[in-house]
């Protein structure tokens, strides 16, 4: 039966088909077990290219697998090589390696040879690659002496290196003697030869000590050249030259190299200024991710080299004067590979089978087949086999038709060689997986349950799952060639048991094995991105949700590596915390959270930020009279970019110590143009500043002194005013030392009068800021001009300023003083100006003196203080406010300046006229009786007029605080006291009084106080307060109040509203509604009093005003502005509306307790 080749995997069909695997050709996956027969197979030996160390023994491996074991034979140079007869030889046990003991005697040298090893069993042989075994040289430098160099500035110089053959290659580079490497730039560098060129040389270039060494790696040693000594000459001008080539010569050079391998392409030029190298491929770009450039441009690299890379590529030199190009035709060729390399082969008898060999190379390999070791051609002939170019094709084979056959794949660049055994088996099915293997699978993730089998004839797979076998059906499983069953996704139903079966003719065998799915692990809160300040504390969060059948571990990662070994990391459940962070913390931290199954990780950064560290290396350059150029090296950023950079200044020459802003700069900038003033010892520092805040200064930088020169700016704030009536003071702002420009400081001061025509007076001053001239006119406009200079010269021509001489008092009154009375508290004032040169100063103004001089009613005269009003500027009139009432003023008018006050106008006397006085001083109720109150006051402290009569209106307050009719009386103007009669006993009333004028009423006083009770009547109520009756009909009148109390309650909990109107808590004139003071609402009646002793003497402040009634009948203004409501028989109900008394201060109190008589009047 022959095996086929199968497919890498098989999907199942949706069909309603068993789940088989027809496998008809074993591949090299497939092993053979170790238990059957079967050839040899080479499993390790030594690189084709073997290049040993002589110092240590030689081992060269060899080592194979076969049933029975394979033994081993070598050969050498192509011949058999004897081990026994060398004493020095020995085979390893079980193996074919040999070890050659050349540490003991012998040398490397005598070994070396071209080894092959062979591994032989009754079933065929195999053999190894060719071992080419070749110790390492690492020869020294032949002696040589060498001339000193000397060259001319500029000239271009090779030196030389022409290391010695070694094997490997050594490495070369180029030190001093103190072992430091040759600073290479693009004016000097190495070549791949190992030459040193220098473009161009310059003075820096001499030295004695330019030294070769070559590296030999295989046996760790550095031999060294003799040093090259250079002197380059200082020429006073080198003569600037176009490129030219140090190598390659020429215009055009050719380059080979092997697939695989890298390629690389020098050009290195000389010139003066030092050429640049530029590279492109003709017809063609380079491979953007192959494609590396060496040596400062002057090497191209291209890595994994192919046949496509083959063409022309062009080397381009250029500086200021010209440039040249150089062309290199690159030819890749190729050693052998494989495009399919044969594979063993297992048959059972009687089938058919191939091997293939397929190589390619350029140029195209040839291919050629041995059998057990033995070219195919003079090999014993095998019926069964045929050969056909790189296939050999088997038909019917037998069991002698095993063997091993070696392919060859050989050019002039190299060789191939693959074993592939033939082995003829009748075996029944095995599996080789463990039987009832558990697996365990997350969730959604492909599951592979693995069947390993082996049979000959090659057996089929029939895949089962669930205890009764029931055979798989759906799409949703693949096969793999190795008999694998993948769930591409795996779910929960997925799991159970599963059946694996291996048939052929010979005979079957199966294995059971076990899928569990599991959830799969997830973090369901990831650490977040985390931006802090040094020093501070940050915590990242990982919350981790797993299958709870298996044990979940956290551990954190800083940067894909451990955590610090450091306490201020601290890691618990769900958290890390890194306490004082530091710079070094910065990084991405990551929690990876592993179960058995799976593994999931979540990553955050954290930066760690901090004001910059402070700028150094700070250097002055370009140093000019005017300006500096200043540099720096910008300080960590740590980790927030600088925004700017302010420079700061010191002036050690004046201001020693203190620093002043000088500028600021991006924070992309380090350098800056500085504009200087002369004659100061700079001295510059920097800071730099980002969004956390502003770092430290950094160190100052070297001072830098700018000459003296004339001062370029004067002193600024010139003034001229006089102190005295005969002098002009001159000051200004003097110019500070950082503006000086130069030493010795002074001042030019300058005056003349304005409008003379003398000439300039001029003094020079130093270190004062004031001038004093002496002798002047009163009061006379002066121009003025303060120049600086210094010992180098003079400032600009500076400003002229006007000032004035010194001031003296006016010498003129206003006049024309007159006077308008507006009302009884205001007048209005008007004068005529002063000439302006009596004023002799600034005017300031004009100042009114006004008093009052005598009260109109009482017509005593006494002084009363003055009162001042003072009218800026020019003005010729101004209104004097807050006068008294019915009273007489005189005022006189002064002008003022800058000196002081001028001599007063003639008093000028007026007279204001009546207005409305303020309310009666006092108000008591004395002597209240059954019937009558007797009311005494004291007249009006400010009458403001003639008082023309007293107005008294009062009104009955009953038990529920509602207000009875209101009754008018007029008084005449000379009493001080009045008795109300006709009142009803045991009765409260509200007394509102004011006084009038000619002009109108004014503020009004109130006042309540209750009539006495009869006693008569007072006995009865004490009698009747004793019954049984009485006392009964209290207590159901209690309870009913209480019933009523309590319906009210629980249905204003149920949300209902009562148009029950709380009662006023004072009581005020019903003509006057009054407003709260504090929210504008109509004040209401307190009843907290009416328990309380009544007092005499109380009344409204001065500002509560009663409006004149209109009609005394009218009922609308009671009861918070609404109409007033009437009982049945017409008696008035309304509430009673008023502003809130204070107690009053003094008064009779009432004796009077209240009775049962009046408790019962509250209910009627």
């Amino acid at each position: 039966m022959q095996l086929k080749i199968m497919p890498k995997k098989k999907c199942l069909s949706a069909g309603r088909v068993p789940l088989i695997l027809f496998l008809c050709q074993m591949i090299s996956a497939l092993e053979v077990p170790l238990d059957l027969v079967q050839p040899p197979t080479i499993t390790q030996q030594s690189p084709k290219d073997y290049i040993i160390d002589p110092r240590e023994n030689i081992v060269i491996q060899c080592e194979a697998k076969g049933k029975p074991p394979p033994s081993f034979s070598w050969t050498r140079n192509g011949t058999h090589f004897d081990i026994d007869k060398d004493p020095l030889v020995t085979m390893k046990p079980g193996s074919g390696t040999l070890i050659i003991n050349i540490m003991s005697e012998g040398k490397a040298e005598t070994y070396e040879g071209i080894y092959q090893c062979t591994a032989r069993n009754e079933r065929g042989a195999a053999i190894s690659n060719n071992i080419v075994v070749r110790p390492s040289r690492s020869p020294l430098w032949t002696k040589e002496k060498l001339e000193p160099i000397t060259l001319p500035n500029g000239h271009p110089l090779v030196l030389p290196c022409r290391p010695p053959i070694g094997l490997p290659p050594a490495i070369i580079f180029w030190m001093d003697n103190s072992f430091q490497r040759l600073p290479q730039s693009e004016r000097v560098s190495q070549g791949l030869n190992g030459d040193l060129y220098f473009s161009n040389v310059l003075p820096e270039d001499t030295r004695e000590d330019y030294i070769c060494y070559a590296r030999f790696n295989h046996t760790q040693t550095i031999q060294q050249k003799q040093p090259i000594s250079l002197k380059v000459i200082s020429a006073k001008s080198s003569r600037e030259r176009p490129p030219t080539f140090l190598t390659p010569e020429g215009n055009a050079s050719h380059k080979e190299e092997l697939r695989g391998n890298v390629l690389s392409l020098e050009c290195i030029a000389e010139g003066l200024p030092t050429p640049l190298i530029y590279w492109i491929k003709e017809d063609g770009t380079l491979p953007a991710n192959r494609t590396f450039y060496r040596n400062f441009q002057k090497t191209l690299q291209i890595i994994q080299v192919s046949e496509a890379d083959s063409g022309n590529y062009q080397c381009i030199a250029k500086n200021a004067l010209g440039a040249i190009h150089h062309t290199i035709s690159v030819t890749v060729k190729a050693a052998p590979y494989w495009i399919m390399a044969p594979r063993n082969l297992v048959l059972s008898p009687g089938e058919d089978g191939t091997l293939i060999c397929r190589a390619n190379g350029n140029p195209k390999p040839r291919i050629s087949w041995l059998t057990n070791g033995v070219p195919i051609e003079i090999a014993p002939d095998d019926p069964s086999r045929r050969i056909d170019g790189d296939t050999i094709i088997f038909t019917n084979v037998q069991e002698r038709s095993s063997a091993v056959y070696q392919c060859n794949a050989s050019n002039e660049y190299g060789y191939l060689l693959e074993n592939a055994f033939v082995n003829v088996l009748a075996e029944l099915p095995r599996i080789l997986t463990s039987a009832n293997t558990l697996y365990q699978v997350i969730a959604n993730r492909p599951a592979f349950l693995d069947c390993a089998f082996f049979g000959s004839p090659l057996p089929t797979i029939e895949w089962f799952k669930g205890a009764k076998g029931s055979a798989l059906h759906e799409d949703i499983y693949v096969v793999h060639e190795n008999g694998t069953l993948e769930i591409p996704v795996a779910q929960k139903d997925n799991t159970g048991t599963y059946t694996c079966v291996a048939r052929n003719k010979l005979g079957m065998a199966k294995n059971e094995v076990h899928l569990e799915i599991k959830d799969p692990t997830r973090i369901i809160k990831q650490p977040e991105y985390a931006v802090v300040q040094r020093g501070s504390t940050v915590s990242f969060e990982c919350k981790v949700k797993h299958d709870h059948t298996l044990i979940a571990t956290v551990s954190w990662l800083k940067d894909n590596g451990e955590l610090p070994n450091d306490e201020r990391f601290t890691v618990n459940k769900d958290h890390l915390v890194v306490t004082d962070a530091t710079d070094s913390d910065g990084g991405t931290y990551t929690c990876v959270a592993n179960t058995t199954l799976d593994a999931v990780s979540a990553s955050a950064v954290l930066s760690v930020v901090d004001v910059p560290n402070p700028p150094f290396d700070l250097e002055l350059t370009n140093q000019l009279e005017k300006s500096v150029q200043l540099s720096w090296t910008p300080g960590d950023d740590n980790n927030s970019p600088i925004t700017k950079f302010i420079i700061e200044y010191e002036d050690a020459m004046h201001e020693a110590g203190l620093w002043h802003h000088q500028a600021e700069v991006s924070g992309t900038q380090t350098t800056a143009q500085l504009k200087l003033s002369p004659y100061v010892n700079y001295s510059f520092r920097v800071m730099a500043e980002n969004s956390i805040g502003r770092s430290l200064p950094s160190e100052a930088s070297e001072q830098y002194q700018t000459k003296a020169a004339e001062p370029d700016k004067n002193p600024t704030a010139v003034e001229g005013l006089g102190s005295e009536p005969d002098n002009l003071v001159i000051t200004w702002k003097p110019l500070n030392g950082f503006e000086s420009n130069g030493p010795d400081l002074q001042y030019k001061v300058s005056w003349r009068q304005k409008d003379g025509d003398d000439e300039w007076t001029s003094v020079v001053v130093a270190n004062v800021s004031k001038y004093i001239v002496s002798g002047t006119p009163t009061f006379v406009p002066y121009l003025i001009k303060v120049q600086a200079l210094n010992v180098v010269g003079f400032a600009p021509e500076p400003a002229v300023v006007m000032g004035h001489s010194g001031e003296d008092l006016p010498m003129v009154a206003p006049g024309n003083v007159r006077v308008s009375v507006v009302n009884s508290t205001l007048a209005e004032v008007h004068w005529d100006p002063v000439p302006l040169k009596s004023i002799r100063g600034h005017l300031q103004g004009y100042r009114i003196y006004y008093w009052k001089a005598q009260s109109s009613s009482q017509r005593n005269r006494r002084h009363i203080e003055k009162k001042i009003l003072t009218f800026q500027g020019s003005k010729t009139h101004g209104m004097l406010p807050g006068l008294e009432p019915f009273s007489h003023y005189t005022l006189n008018v002064r002008v003022v300046n800058g000196k002081g006050e001028g001599p007063a106008s003639p008093d000028r006397a007026f007279s204001t006229p009546e207005g409305v006085p303020s309310a009666p001083s006092s108000l008591k109720i004395v002597n209240p009786t059954l019937d009558s109150l007797t009311l005494e006051w004291d007249p009006p402290s400010h009458p403001n007029g003639i008082l023309t009569e007293y107005t008294l209106k009062y009104q009955p307050i009953n038990s529920t605080h509602e207000l009875g009719p209101l009754i008018d009386l007029k008084i005449p103007a000379n009493k001080t006291h009045w008795t109300v009669k006709n009142l009803n006993f045991s009765t409260r009333y509200k007394f509102y009084f004011y006084a009038q004028t000619s002009v109108g009423p004014g503020s009004q006083i109130t006042e309540e106080a209750i009539t006495t009770v009869d006693e008569a009547m007072a006995s009865r109520q004490v009698d009747i307060a004793t019954q049984g009756w009485f006392i009964g009909l209290m207590c159901a009148v209690a309870l009913l109040i209480l019933i009523l109390l309590i319906v009210c309650f629980i249905r204003r909990n149920k949300g209902g509203k009562y148009p029950v109107k709380e009662k006023e808590d004072a009581h005020a004139d019903p003509e006057i509604q009054p407003m709260k003071e504090d929210d504008g609402t109509f004040g209401e009646y307190s009843d907290a009093e009416d328990h309380k002793p009544l007092k005499k003497g109380s009344r409204t402040p001065s500002d509560r005003t009663v409006k004149k009634e209109d009609s005394d009948d009218s009922l609308v203004d009671y009861g918070e502005g609404v109409n007033g409501q009437f009982n049945e028989d017409g008696s008035f109900i309304g509430q009673y509306s008023g502003k809130k008394e204070k107690e009053p201060a003094e008064g009779n109190e009432s004796s009077e307790a209240p009775s049962p008589v009046n408790a019962m009047n509250s209910f009627v």
